[in-house]
């Protein structure tokens, strides 16, 4: 019997949805092993949202299937949501209630009890360096410090898995180092992936980049690999060679 340490910490099997007639994801397959940091990458409306809030089990797939530690997401939800966190587009809070607060409410959520609790709360403040706003409520914070509230919420309990949708958006050049310098220390023992328009956040924090276009997947390899398919090793120009047609890996 195989373990369940030795299976994909996401495997993703010719994956569907479809909203409608429209057809926002088509047969998408993909794995990611603990260790691995992916960056989901491709244009406005290509599916990478819809295709991680499938992952997370936030939705349903038309089609296909993905496990999470070998548990199926839609046969067995509250498993695999205690394996990840999820920091959703635009990190929804309770804007009328105070950093804090709402950090304890997740833990609380997420199993933490007692001083644990307390305790946990007060690492991640200092982590993620919201020791400024902590009694502040969430609606009176600045957008930065509102996707900094996110990523706290995501990492609360340790998850073995993140998934992050553009974790770093709205961020100033400084905080974006210190998320992106979390990512990559956090990533030895996790399997994460992040949703990003910004190509040198492959380069800063990716052992491995997917690009889709249109629910298609494009290309999937390494960032190396990625820059490879322009003619002068650009990532931005790669890009653009893949989601317009002119080059498919």
């Amino acid at each position: 019997m195989v373990s369940e340490n030795s299976l994909p910490a996401i495997e993703v099997k010719n994956l569907d949805r479809y909203f409608g007639p429209i057809h926002a994801v088509r047969d998408i397959s993909f794995s990611i092993n603990p260790g691995e940091v992916l960056g989901f990458l491709g244009p406005n409306g290509a599916g990478k949202s819809t295709t991680m809030k499938m992952i997370t089990g936030f939705l349903e797939p038309s089609g296909g299937s993905v496990r999470v530690n070998g548990h199926n997401v839609v046969e067995e939800p509250i498993k695999i949501k205690k394996a990840i966190g999820y920091l959703p587009e635009g990190a929804p809070s309770y804007g009328e209630m105070r950093v804090r607060d709402f950090l304890l409410f997740v833990a609380e959520i997420r199993g933490l009890t007692g001083s644990n609790k307390a305790q946990r709360v007060d690492e991640i403040i200092k982590e993620i360096n919201l020791e400024g706003v902590v009694d502040q409520s969430i609606e009176t914070l600045s957008k930065g410090y509102k996707r900094r509230v996110g990523v706290a919420q995501s990492i609360l309990h340790d998850p073995e898995i993140l998934i992050m949708d553009e974790p770093t958006d709205g961020l100033d050049p400084n905080q974006k180092h210190e998320v992106r310098k979390l990512i990559k220390d956090m990533s030895a023992n996790k399997a994460i992936v992040i949703s990003t328009h910004i190509l040198e956040e492959v380069d800063a924090v990716c052992t491995r980049a997917i690009i889709i276009a249109k629910g298609k997947l494009l290309f999937d390899g390494t960032p190396e690999e990625l820059r490879s398919q322009s003619s002068n090793n650009d990532i931005d120009d790669a890009f653009r060679k893949i989601t317009t047609g002119s080059e498919v890996a």
